[in-house]
């Protein structure tokens, strides 16, 4: 035997210290590990959730545009008949064109009032409509109604395309009108546009950069085709490449004279300069008029007026100012004419913004400002409940009858494994299973809540199965003995004693499937759900889209309004997955029995 002496002596030697340092070092790694791949993931999911939190708050409000609206009924119900169908057969579209002309009659010629009518949006006149046709007794009245404001208005208004900045300036102003009538001149006391004039010249500056890295391309082109015009031993090969070899030659020096240009216009000190949609904006406002500078010096330039102004000299420097927009005009969807509009009837409080109902409570539609959730959650909702209907009783049964009736042979083995592999097999399977049969065998109705939930349910069908058996089989086999030691059946036992007891285990796995399956895509995809559907589905057979497609839809769209929808689209569709979640906890926690 040891003695105790010699074990003490061995437990607290210098090579036992030297081991349990280095467990606890390990230890101490692998807690760090832990703590450093938790604070990561947690990371990652805040960055991710901030950016989607913060594109949505972006959809949650939306803009209008206030006009005054005369409804004359000798054009609108010219028999005054009062009949609603009558009145909606009036040119409300024309209607609201006219009084955007009539706010803004400068706008003329047929591209500047499209851009014009595209401040508001398309689906302003029939909400107008829809008034006039609801109040007959409007006729004859001069009313006061918010025109919903286009996509690009919203954005604008959301900074999304910048915003005008301010520029200091302290002399007077003097406009005069040229001999061309749509040009007008202005001219100040001070050097107010040297600030302007120097941010141009900077945008000529990076101009002439990006030329002369074109030269460059031009002139690594013309060297490659050189080289194979020499090696070439096809005299027709040879003729070619050196036919490209001077053509891109004549390219690079071309954009290399053009850069020398810019260079040279950049680096000279004052001097006049042509503002085209590739510099900054230069917009002027004088006494309410606006004019988009076209050329400007230190003290002024020529303009192109878009509100009228008042001609004058020596106009005080508290009426008059000048804003600059640095983004060129080519790089933004937003005109300069359409900003000077918007301005306007913002700094005249014609322009309100609001919380965003709509997109709660509207359908889709191809235009931003139109498109709304209702559609799609509504169609989820018949999705899910035929998804519910079909997957539950199936899987609980087949759980039931495999945990408690079936007997243990190969057949039961068969299914038990094939259940388990359904469990993993990808989600577009089962929507090429949906198109194959259902749709073109049994003729289902195409994009509809009755396919989708079919298609769905054979996807959760094997989670729940397997939640299901687990909770099933987590039954102490006491309540089972006692059960039938008191003579109840087997089928009684089941129903009445096991199934009662692993129900909240049943239904926490059923409720996770169904959070599963309303996130799918794909094969609600396959099964056509992707169309595009304006009406609000009123039943399982009508056609419908659901959340997760409408997001894959918005997505895809080029209108960058659409980004923030899609974000907004996304929340709605986390909160839902998030109360399921929630639904699941609470049955589990309430319910749960302890053993």
């Amino acid at each position: 035997m040891v003695a105790l002496s010699d074990l003490s002596a061995q437990h607290g030697s210098a090579a036992t210290a030297k081991r349990l340092r280095k467990r606890r070092a390990a230890e101490t790694r692998l807690q760090t590990y832990g703590i450093i791949a938790i604070t990561l993931a947690g990371l990652a999911l805040l960055t991710l959730m901030s950016t989607v939190v913060t594109q949505a708050g972006r959809a949650l409000t939306e803009a209008y545009i206030t006009l005054e609206v005369p409804l004359d009924p000798a054009e609108i119900d010219p028999e005054g008949t009062g009949n609603p169908r009558t009145i909606g057969r009036f040119n409300y579209d024309g209607l609201v064109k006219d009084l955007l002309k009539a706010e803004f009659p400068n706008a003329t010629g047929r591209t500047t009032r499209r851009e014009l009518y595209d401040i508001v949006s398309s689906g302003a006149k029939f909400e107008l409509r829809e008034r006039v046709m609801a109040d007959p007794a409007l006729l004859g009245q001069t009313i006061t109604i918010q025109l919903l404001a286009s996509d690009v208005t919203d954005l604008y208004l959301k900074g999304d395309f910048g915003r005008l900045r301010a520029q200091d300036h302290k002399g007077a102003l003097t406009v005069t009108q040229t001999e061309d009538e749509d040009v007008v001149e202005v001219a100040t006391s001070a050097a107010d546009f040297a600030g302007a004039l120097d941010r141009v010249k900077a945008q000529l500056a990076r101009r002439a950069a990006f030329l002369r890295n074109q030269a460059r391309l031009q002139d690594r082109g013309s060297v490659v085709f050189a080289e194979r015009a020499a090696a070439a031993d096809d005299a027709q090969a040879k003729q070619t490449n050196q036919a490209q070899s001077e053509q891109r030659a004549a390219e690079r020096d071309r954009l290399l004279a053009e850069a020398l240009d810019l260079e040279a216009r950049a680096k000279q000190s004052g001097g006049r300069e042509l503002l085209d949609d590739g510099g900054p904006s230069v917009l002027l406002q004088v006494n309410g008029g606006w004019v988009k500078m076209t050329e400007i010096d230190e003290n002024g330039g020529l303009g192109t007026p878009i509100r009228p102004v008042a001609f004058g000299s020596d106009i005080a420097p508290t009426s008059w100012s000048y804003y600059l927009h640095d983004l060129p005009e080519d790089a933004r969807k937003i005109s300069d004419q359409q900003i000077i509009w918007i301005e306007s009837l913002d700094r005249v409080g014609k322009v309100q913004t609001v919380f965003n109902t709509r997109f709660f409570t509207a359908g889709d539609s191809r235009e931003p400002e139109l498109a709304g959730i209702w559609g799609a959650a509504v169609g989820s909702f018949w999705t899910m409940l035929v998804t519910f209907g079909l997957a539950f009783p199936i899987g609980v049964s087949a759980a039931i009858y495999l945990e408690e009736f079936a007997p243990k042979n190969r057949l039961t083995d068969f299914i038990e494994v094939n259940i388990n592999n359904l469990a993993a097999v990808p989600s577009i399977v089962f929507g090429l299973l949906g198109l194959a049969v259902f749709l073109g065998f049994f003729g289902v109705p195409r994009s509809s809540p009755l396919a989708g939930g079919i298609v769905l349910a054979l996807m959760t069908l094997p989670t729940i199965i397997i939640a299901a058996r687990a909770a099933i089989r987590a039954v102490p086999p006491s309540i089972r003995d006692a059960a039938l030691g008191l003579g109840a059946s087997r089928l009684q036992t089941s129903f009445h004693h096991v199934l009662p007891l692993a129900m909240p285990g049943i239904l926490t796995g059923t409720i996770i499937g169904m959070a599963q399956a309303l996130g799918e895509t794909a094969p609600l995809i396959m099964i056509g759900m992707v169309a595009f559907i304006v009406d609000v589905p009123t039943g399982i057979t009508d056609s419908a889209t659901v959340l997760p497609v409408q997001v894959f839809r918005w997505s895809d769209f080029p209108e960058r309004a659409f980004e923030a929808r899609t974000a907004a689209a996304i929340c709605v569709l986390l909160v839902f997955l998030i109360l399921m979640n929630a639904i699941a906890v609470f049955l589990r926690k309430r319910f749960e029995r302890r053993w």
